[in-house]
């Protein structure tokens, strides 16, 4: 019967918490993984799982059928990346083969993971919503740009195909199975362990990444096609949310405050160690140009239209290092 929910990025972090919201509402589900993916988040799911991938349209349509609903918020998150095509390839073009696929097989209702970084910002550091414009040129970022032009792939098909989605877009979010991890969670879990003596100041929007899973089963299920909803939490600078991951890990803050422009010749040395290594850049000179924006963003419709209510971001930086504890990440 054309009763399954299809979740794509189900291994990843916020895919496995909104794959228990939707275990806990009752939903047959079928996990769309990789064959390399790491199933940890999800081997005690009870799911049907189906081998697949963005870059090859064949299995999106093998995973489609006799699928209802359709979850997709599988992506690449990473804020740097070597072969930057590959990253657009994955966000960009597989979101829209999908989003084709699914229309083809009679999906009834998409809820299709964006993020704020297809947003558009305040200059004056005051929070952003849905409608705070933004265009291509002034986004910071293969990923942000990747976001941007996947989300404005999705709004075309809504208008022009009568494609039946909400968009949800995800601020920052923090909690337990982030098994990579994120580069915020890896930003807390280096924090917590003491491996933090300096930062450059920024600001941003904390969320319970349990609260983002409610927030898409909640536009699932009140949200208006064609609409976006902004999932976030509470906004801290960097400082403020360093100063609560070492009050909780009962370690010393970071107490140096780097200006970016001290950092841009360390990150040209680590992007071409990156490149020449194969290994993971610590600071890139995007991440120092995106880190002079106030990253800030107001959920109050998704609060007002969906019944979004998320938690206390103390509480999320709470579960996150106690998971990274339990898992031996930290001493």
């Amino acid at each position: 019967m054309n009763d399954v929910t299809l979740v794509t990025g189900a291994t990843g972090f916020v895919g496995s918490a909104v794959a228990r919201v939707l275990l806990e509402r009752g939903h047959k589900l079928r996990l769309l993984v990789r064959p390399t993916s790491d199933r940890s988040n999800i081997a005690e799911l009870d799911a049907e799982l189906a081998i697949g991938d963005l870059s090859d349209p064949a299995t999106l349509k093998e995973a489609l059928q006799g699928v209802k609903y359709l979850f997709h918020v599988a992506a690449d998150y990473r804020l740097w990346v070597p072969d930057p095509e590959a990253m657009m390839k994955a966000n960009v073009a597989g979101t829209r083969e999908l989003m084709l696929a699914a229309q083809e097989a009679g999906v009834e209702r998409i809820v299709y993971c964006s993020s704020v970084a297809a947003l558009g910002l305040h200059k004056d550091g005051t929070s952003a919503d849905e409608n705070t414009p933004n265009k291509e040129r002034d986004v910071v970022g293969v990923y942000k740009l990747s976001k941007f032009r996947a989300e404005q792939e999705v709004l075309r098909l809504i208008k022009e195909n009568a494609l039946p989605a909400v968009i949800v877009n995800p601020s920052t979010p923090v909690g337990p199975r982030d098994i990579k991890p994120t580069p915020t969670g890896q930003m807390i879990l280096d924090c917590a362990a003491g491996r933090m003596p300096a930062y450059v100041e920024t600001g941003l929007n904390i969320v319970h990444v349990d609260d983002v899973a409610e927030g898409h089963v909640l536009a699932f299920e009140r949200g208006k096609i064609g609409e976006k909803y902004i999932l976030g939490g509470e906004n801290m600078m960097l400082g403020e949310l360093f100063s609560l991951v070492s009050e909780i890990a009962c370690v010393k803050p970071p107490r140096i405050k780097l200006k970016q422009s001290w950092l841009y010749p360390v990150a040209l040395v680590s992007e071409w160690l990156a490149r020449g290594f194969g290994i993971e850049p610590r600071v890139t000179r995007e991440t120092l140009e995106m880190s002079k924006k106030l990253m800030f963003f107001s959920s109050l419709k998704a609060q007002e239209h969906l019944g979004y209510a998320p938690r206390p971001a103390r509480d999320a930086i709470s579960d996150a290092v106690s998971w990274f504890r339990m898992h031996g990440r930290i001493d």
